[in-house]
């Protein structure tokens, strides 16, 4: 939702030549010049993010070239409505090991209104160690688990947004984490002694309490 205006001066455009913008809107009627490109340079953008404030409304804009001696015809943009046709970048995503799953954070974005707007995430999943990949399409929500994934294995995820009124979407970069690690050999070594340990335990007391069964029948 910030709206930049570009354009390229004509051919043999004298170098003392400024430029002025003037923005339309159905709802006045009516041109109005944008106050801060009133006098813009070759190659200078003018910002109209504040210009093109209702992102329902389809307005144009234009570009006339002057100097001190000549003024050029006004060029004349398309429409442009805010809501469908600026780009939604990729919402901020962090990423996390859960044991066998991954737990992602999503920050949205920072323009309140386009919050509204927003309806589902796409997440593309790929395990980094065979290229292994899936994508699942989830509502939009701050934080969302991915499970039945590998422990130990490190997985990158790219997520980009759906909007109910707007298709141009740029995706993320991968974020990537491993799952809790697997236990370690010297912790499995732990493990299964204190396994033998409990079954040795065990035998022991089963064979007490037969051999003291055998001795009361006695």
């Amino acid at each position: 939702m910030e709206h930049t205006l570009r354009f390229l001066p004509g051919l043999d455009t004298p170098s003392d030549t400024n430029f002025t913008v003037q923005t339309f809107s159905p709802r006045r009627n009516v041109w109005r010049p944008v106050a801060a490109c009133s006098e813009l340079t070759a190659g200078q953008p003018c910002n109209l993010t504040r210009t093109f404030k209702d992102p329902f409304v389809r307005y144009r804009a234009r570009v006339q070239a002057f100097n001190a001696t000549q003024t050029s015809p006004w060029t004349v943009s398309g429409q442009f409505q805010p809501l469908s046709d600026t780009v939604l970048g990729p919402p901020a995503v962090s990423v996390s090991g859960c044991g066998n799953c991954l737990l992602l954070h999503i920050r949205g974005p920072t323009w309140g209104q386009l919050k509204d707007f927003y309806r589902e995430l796409i997440l593309h999943v790929q395990r980094t160690r065979d290229g292994v990949q899936f994508t699942l399409r989830v509502p939009y929500q701050e934080e969302h688990v991915i499970a039945y994934l590998q422990p130990g294995v490190e997985y990158c995820v790219s997520v980009s947004v759906i909007s109910l009124y707007n298709t141009n979407t740029v995706p993320s970069p991968p974020y990537c984490a491993f799952t809790s690690p697997p236990p370690s050999r010297s912790s499995l070594y732990v493990v299964f002694s204190l396994l033998a340990a409990f079954c040795a335990l065990g035998f022991l007391v089963i064979g007490l309490v037969i051999y003291g069964a055998q001795q009361s029948f006695e």
